[in-house]
């Protein structure tokens, strides 16, 4: 590949909206470029990344005997109707209606297709278990994409499907992809922490999450600092110490102006904020009803275990006219004498004793509530977020929180989608059960992505070789005819052997040459300049740093073979 006729030129600043520094680097690089708010071309060298990422991800789907295959972006609606799933989600669907006037879906997951697939295609247990996958473009209209390729609206995602006869055949093989995900990123150089996650749109009753952990990542990872538990923030579960049990005391109102936060609660009656309890409204559409949820004046609702708890599709924080017709009062709100409200209340809220909350009065607040005198829930849970310094749920030991950013996930999808569309088998007595499935994406955009957020410095990116889009950068410093036909020679003699190159053939100073160079980051720099032809020799120089050296002429072909065969396990 010729430097001076590659689609794409480097640029020497990276435009204003970048953000992050794989977003500079990729768009600097001329790996990417924009099309549309999250909707990015990957230009040939970006484009050659991606293929290397898919075939390590290919490789280790094939070793599980998956078989491949291509499903269409373009769905029929009717399947997503029959799931439920076009009524579940909101304006992230791509919605759109044919010629003829039937509604169809822009793809952003393929449930629905495989099960119908299934449907077709599988009558007898003699054919389960097997796996399929596919490499996809996917859209989801992502309200506030960002950080380049890390959150885009447009993407392809490796999915694969399994499907099984039983349960138990579906926890035999989970733990085979499970072990797949992490040797994928471990041979992409991307280390990644497994952790328990929420199922959300998908459904199923078991989910994992790959995470990198980075402070550019949206989601918060709780991991036990004695390394016993990892999981998403969202479900994550931590001990909860049990209150002193002391006897009930008498209801008494206080008068509390002005104060409407746990905090200055606690300090104008001198307590702690475990001691009171906090409301917190939200309003459900589907359900049609306000949620008043209560926890401990020290904890926070975790909104994901709130959804989950209520079996609620969505929920938002409520208006203050919602507020008012459940007999609640802002800032001084308690579930006493509300009305026409889905009351759900944290089990350790539940169990503390003679907590101080809203009196749902102006300026007043009641000392000594207590669950079951004072008042009832209709729900009773875990519904609070973990938080730094909560026991570890498996040795007690401190929980942290770090960001992290997904890069892959697996569920345990259950029937969720065979039963609505009849994928269905018989079994050995004929008896026919639905097909239960699982599922497994990669996002190979994203890897990508935090692979150079990974591996870069002040120069540019520093590609690791299993996904780098060349091994080599081959600068010439030719002056003359002679010396352009050795470095060409040379180029040549590379390509022969098997040997991809980026051939840095432009009429161009040294300096910019290898300040492109380190700016695309490819591991091997091989230069051949007048210097090094005098002495038959090329100076050699390794990305990732090190002294550079100087190679015979005659040897670096050979050379470059072996090493580019240590590194990447090509068969050249």
């Amino acid at each position: 590949m010729r430097l001076s006729h590659l689609f794409g030129s480097t640029l020497r600043a990276a435009p204003a909206e970048a953000e992050i520094t794989s977003h500079k680097l990729l768009l600097r690089a001329g790996f990417i470029r924009p099309l549309a708010a999250g909707i990015y071309t990957l230009m040939p060298l970006g484009f050659k990344v991606a293929q290397k990422i898919e075939q390590v991800v290919r490789e280790e789907m094939d070793a599980l005997e998956g078989q491949e295959m291509s499903m269409p972006v373009i769905h029929p609606a009717e399947l997503w109707q029959q799931t439920g799933r076009w009524y579940d989600i909101g304006p992230e669907m791509g919605r759109f209606k044919d010629r003829a006037g039937r509604d169809m879906v822009l793809a952003m997951t393929h449930e629905e297709v495989i099960a119908d697939l299934c449907h077709r295609e599988i009558q007898s247990y003699k054919q389960l278990p097997m796996m399929v996958y596919h490499f996809q473009t996917k859209f989801r209209d992502e309200a506030r994409p960002r950080a380049g390729l890390i959150r885009v609206r447009e993407f392809v995602m490796k999915d694969a499907y399994s499907m099984h006869s039983n349960e138990a055949d579906l926890d035999r093989f989970y733990p085979f992809m499970y072990d797949a995900y992490l040797k994928i990123f471990e041979r992409v150089s991307l280390p990644v922490v497994a952790v328990k996650s929420d199922v959300g749109m998908m459904g199923g009753r078991e989910a994992h999450e790959f995470m990198w952990l980075n402070p550019i990542g949206e989601d918060s990872i709780v991991i036990c600092s004695a390394k016993d538990y990892t999981a998403n923030r969202q479900v994550a579960l931590f001990r909860k110490e049990e209150p002193e049990k002391v006897a009930p005391l008498p209801l008494e109102e206080v008068a509390t102006p002005e104060t409407k936060t746990i905090a200055a609660l606690a300090e104008l009656l001198q307590i702690e904020s475990k001691e009171t309890g906090k409301a917190i409204f939200y309003y459900s559409p589907d359900l049609k009803k306000v949620i008043f949820a209560v926890v401990r004046g020290d904890m926070e609702v975790n909104e994901t275990k709130l959804v989950n708890l209520i079996g609620a599709l969505e929920i938002r924080p409520a208006t203050l006219e919602e507020i008012a017709t459940i007999g609640a009062v802002p800032g001084y709100a308690s579930p006493i004498g509300i009305k026409e409200a889905l009351v759900v209340v944290d089990d350790l809220a539940a169990i503390s004793p003679n907590l101080v909350m809203g009196a749902n009065r102006e300026g007043y607040h009641l000392k000594n509530v207590n669950y079951g005198r004072d008042y009832s829930a209709d729900k009773v849970g875990d519904i609070v977020a973990a938080q730094v310094g909560d026991g570890c749920p498996n040795c007690g030991k401190p929980l942290l929180i770090e960001r992290g950013v997904e890069m892959g996930n697996i569920f345990k999808l259950g029937t969720k989608y065979t039963k609505a569309l009849g994928a269905n088998f018989l079994d050995k007595e004929g008896i026919e059960h639905p097909v239960i499935m699982a599922s497994y994406g990669i996002g190979v955009g994203r890897m990508l992505a935090a692979l150079v957020e990974a591996y870069n410095d002040e120069n540019g990116i520093k590609w690791p070789w299993a996904v780098a889009p060349l091994p080599v950068h081959l600068v010439s410093l030719a002056r003359d005819a002679t010396q352009t036909e050795q470095a060409e020679k040379l180029y040549q003699a590379l390509r022969a052997v098997g040997i991809e190159a980026l051939f840095d053939d432009r009429e161009a100073a040294p300096g910019v040459k290898f300040k492109d160079a380190d700016l695309i980051g490819l591991p091997l720099r091989l230069t051949i300049s007048p210097r090094s032809l005098e002495q038959h020799t090329v100076e050699w120089k390794y990305r990732e740093g090190g002294a550079a050296e100087n190679v015979p002429l005659d040897e670096v072909v050979a050379r470059v073979a072996q090493v580019v065969k240590e590194k990447t396990g090509s068969k050249l």
